[in-house]
């Protein structure tokens, strides 16, 4: 029978080596794993993390090792390139950092040397490389050796478990297929057996090469969350009357189907997919997780009431599929297929798909490949875009009869685009509210798409927005507060919830995550989109929104915990809660009782004097805060960010006049709004076109446009998607500028704004 040991213990380290060491040297830092050399400077900001090609060595003696004929290593995750030596002769390369591969070892030594040489650099045909997300290098999953007899199970296909379990439903029973891949199935037979709570409910012996087809009768279905039921399938390789190799795989019998009007439907039941998108990373140790750590992220996802997960962008753990199957969350996964297409990467988007799905065939809760994310941001048409897609498509139905196939498109991308109808059901991504628009064109967007292509699922892949520790009794899009956070999430569950026709829905992202080259919120490196802190510490406000209405558990939560100095005389005070009846109190007097209406979000209006502390009850359930009456704003409030062309009190706001901190919609919704905008298009025209001499770097002018983060945004495009920028303030449009407009400048426009009236509503 095989044997497996994880070698994670022991290992050397260097950023300074050429090429694989002949003898162990003692001169390299010593590491364990899982590990990555971007902990730290892959979430600092400033886009300057190391990209390039470091050492990993470990001394492995003979004795060590499993005692069977042939021996397999296993890496687990390495990325993002790597080569892989034994004994100084190179035994395999791989290309993708987010999957299982193996190499043989052909010769052992009493003392050996295993080295990998693992590259993270920039490269134009190993996906990812333009994305908003940090890529770690390193050995970051464990790393095995596996001692298999002889004749065993294979080890050699695409990382995978070499046994597929195809559960078919007919009725209260289920036709469940087995299929195994030997390495030589030649005078040999394999033993299958169906394993429900401890017990061999069903056997069949088959020849080496056959699959097995093995009845359950009254079968227990897997029904996500609410009974996520696990048999057990188990093969064992016999030759010559002797059992030799033996594995194994858990599987769940279940159906579904995605319907256009009714949404996602398991088996025979309507059950929404509501949910988050995952980032794995955390602070210090970046993608180089432990079990626990993927089982705390379970845990806080099952809390908010999630349903479904969407793993971008990427292979993730199998410790974290597993806890998937048996928590009975329901998952999208996919490939880095992302961002910007390379010519000469369709390789490697072949050889990732391939491992996606091999290696996670049998795991119930994955019900759709993602075949790519944001692909279209340089545009839909290229031909070879457009193939590499089919190919990947049609790849998928081949290896998988089961699942369909997504894409999660992006805004701009047009809904007749034909890369949009390539996949069987579709999602987008849309931030209506945060990068522009407002958040009242979320619902509206997805039912125009669902009039015109009636028969096409559609979801919402990405949506989300930014919030720090800013607070503020105004909120307004761009602010980064946890007010507006969760003021945006309010609104959007509003929406999501009036179109069960929508497959699935994934909030953007369940935690904050590293991106490197991010500059914004007053927190270098990272995207604060996260219902949860990088830490994992804190849940804002918006976490609650979703718990108070997807988690049945009775709850009660009172906002803005951490804004306390408030300057208004009366302020408004929110608490989530699926209680019936909630009810304020401050200092122990009563503010009143509500009502739950259609949704678990109420609103009261308390009068700030001195400190007050506020109860909310429902039931036997209570929260509490603390509230103070300040005569000017708590500046620890107010987002600082780091180079900050000017300051929000250098900013003057006449009664009735605008400023820059109005939107451009509402400026252009009046006459003299739209004189002034044309002075101020004259001014970024200018700056577009190199009025500016001085070129910040990262920001190059091409096409007649602005590339920022090797992303190009034509003056065409922004023409295009002018709904979007009409919910941007001036402000903020000049902070997205980067530095291309003084304080000088901007406070001049501020000052021709000043003198346009506003319509009075």
């Amino acid at each position: 029978m095989r044997n497996i040991k994880v070698i994670n213990a022991g290992w050397l380290f260097s950023k300074d080596a050429k090429a694989a060491p002949s003898a162990i040297p003692a001169d390299w830092s010593a590491i364990d794993l899982p590990y990555t050399w971007n902990g730290k400077d892959g979430q600092d900001g400033g886009n300057d993390y190391y990209r390039g090609t470091c050492w990993f060595v470990k001394a492995i003696k003979a004795d060590e090792l499993p005692e069977d004929k042939v021996k397999y290593l296993q890496f687990d995750g390495v990325n993002s390139s790597c080569e892989v030596f034994w004994n100084g002769k190179s035994i395999t390369k791989h290309d993708g950092g987010y999957s299982t591969f193996r190499a043989k070892i052909n010769e052992v030594k009493d003392e050996n040397i295993l080295a990998v040489a693992v590259d993270n650099s920039p490269n134009d045909r190993v996906y990812p490389q333009n994305a908003d997300f940090t890529f770690y290098g390193g050995i970051y999953r464990d790393v095995k050796v596996i001692g298999v007899p002889e004749n065993h199970f294979d080890l050699d296909y695409y990382g995978s478990p070499s046994i597929m379990v195809t559960p078919k439903i007919n009725g209260t029973s289920a036709d469940v297929e087995i299929k195994t891949f030997i390495e030589d199935d030649d005078n040999c037979k394999v033993k299958y057996e169906i394993i429900a709570d401890g017990e061999v409910i069903a056997t069949q012996e088959k020849d080496g090469d056959d699959e097995a087809v093995i009845t359950i009768e009254n079968v227990h279905l897997w029904h996500g969350r609410k009974d996520p039921y696990l048999y057990t399938a188990k093969a064992t390789l016999i030759v010559d009357g002797e059992e030799v190799d033996e594995i194994s795989t858990r599987f769940g019998c279940r159906t579904f189907k995605i319907d256009p009007e009714k949404g996602f439907i398991l088996n025979g039941e309507e059950y929404p997919l509501r949910g988050v998108s995952r980032h794995q990373d955390r602070p210090d140790i970046g993608n180089a997780l432990l079990p626990e750590h993927h089982k705390e992220d379970i845990d806080l996802i099952l809390e908010v009431g999630a349903t479904t997960i969407r793993l971008a962008h990427y292979q993730h753990s199998q410790v974290f599929y597993d806890l998937c199957d048996e928590t009975g969350l329901v998952l999208w996964a996919e490939i880095p297929y992302i961002s910007k297409h390379m010519p000469n990467g369709y390789d490697n988007t072949v050889s990732q798909m391939k491992e996606l799905v091999v290696q996670n065939y049998n795991h119930p809760s994955i019900v759709v490949w993602g075949l790519s994310n944001e692909i279209t941001i340089a545009g839909a048409a290229d031909p070879d875009l457009i193939r590499n897609h089919k190919k990947l498509n049609d790849m998928c139905h081949k290896m998988d009869k089961t699942r369909p196939t997504t894409i999660a498109s992006v805004t701009m991308c047009p809904i007749d685009a034909e890369y949009v109808h390539i996949s069987d059901i579709l999602s987008y991504n849309h931030y209506f509210g945060w990068y522009g628009g407002t958040t009242d064109m979320n619902g509206p967007w997805f039912d125009d798409f669902h009039k015109k292509y009636p028969n096409k699922p559609i979801g919402i892949s990405e949506y989300g927005c930014e919030a720090l520790d800013w607070h503020t009794s105004t909120p307004t899009q761009g602010d980064y507060t946890e007010e507006y956070q969760a003021y945006y999430h309010e609104e959007l569950i509003k929406q999501i919830a009036e179109r069960p026709y929508l497959w699935a829905t994934h909030v953007w992202n369940m935690f904050d995550f590293a991106a490197d080259a991010r500059a914004e919120g007053g927190e270098n490196g990272m995207n604060h989109k996260g219902l949860v802190t990088f830490d994992r510490k804190y849940k804002k406000d918006s976490f609650y929104a979703y718990k108070a209405w997807l988690n049945p558990e009775p709850m009660i939560h009172l906002c803005a915990k951490r804004y306390i100095d408030r300057v208004e005389d009366v302020t408004k005070v929110t608490v989530y809660s699926n209680c019936n009846e909630v009810e304020l109190f401050a200092n122990g007097v009563s503010v009143g009782k509500q009502t739950k209406g259609k949704y678990p979000f109420f609103y009261f209006e308390v009068k700030n004097e001195g400190e007050t502390t506020l109860v909310a009850k429902a039931g036997e359930l209570e929260d509490t805060s603390t509230i103070r009456k300040v005569d000017t704003p708590n500046e620890a409030y107010i987002m600082k960010e780091e180079g900050e062309v000017i300051n929000w009190f250098d900013i003057t706001m006449p009664d009735g006049y605008f400023s820059i901190n109005d939107t451009i919609g509402d400026i252009m919704s009046t006459f003299g709004g739209k004189i002034a905008f044309v002075k101020i298009l004259l001014k970024l025209k200018s700056a577009f076109s190199g009025g500016d001499k001085k070129e910040k770097s990262g920001d190059k002018k091409k096409g007649g446009g602005l590339e920022v983060a090797g992303f190009q945004l034509s003056l065409g495009m922004i023409k295009n998607v002018y709904g979007l920028a009409a919910g941007f303030t001036v402000k903020r449009v000049f902070s997205m500028l980067g530095g291309k407009f003084t304080k000088e400048q901007i406070l001049e426009i501020n000052k021709l704004l000043n003198k346009v009236k506003k319509t009075k509503k």
